[in-house]
């Protein structure tokens, strides 16, 4: 091989390397809009209608038979979710944590309101799904974390 003569690196692969990190920015971008969004959505539209015993809130607990006690404890662990699904290290977890929620109204929109808004905690599930997967390596971290303390 002549001095003139050098391997030269195709610029098909340094412009799909380029591609694919614009890409993988775009999903991360996208992952967290979709968490902000579901936070807002869980804190605001689900969790505080239920912590300030607004009337469709009790109203729907009382259908349920379950009464302020559950409406309250419900609230807080979706206004928890929502918090920690704008953490780090909790991330996956609160994903996991709301699926677990969701599970439950899915149940309780078939059996106690003959499943009229039954698709609403299928639907909510999917992202929750995902962001629990992606970013499921803050399990790990998490889980260190805590055997430290």
């Amino acid at each position: 091989m002549s001095e003139t003569t050098a391997p030269v690196t195709s610029t098909a692969s340094i412009a799909s390397t380029g591609s694919l990190s614009v890409r993988r920015r775009a999903a991360r971008v996208t992952l967290r809009s979709v968490q902000v969004l579901l936070a807002l959505f869980y804190g605001i539209a689900s969790a505080l209608p239920k912590l300030i015993a607004h009337p469709s809130a009790v109203e729907s607990f009382d259908k349920i038979g379950w009464g302020g006690g559950a409406m309250y404890t419900i609230g807080a662990l979706e206004l928890a979710g929502a918090v920690a699904l704008l953490v780090p290290l909790l991330q996956s977890l609160a994903a996991i944590a709301l699926s677990a929620l969701m599970v439950g109204a899915f149940i309780v929109q078939l059996t106690v309101f003959d499943g009229q808004n039954a698709a609403t905690p299928l639907i909510l599930m999917v992202p929750l799904a995902l962001i629990a997967w992606v970013r499921r390596g803050h399990n790990g971290e998490l889980l260190r974390w805590a055997r430290r303390r």
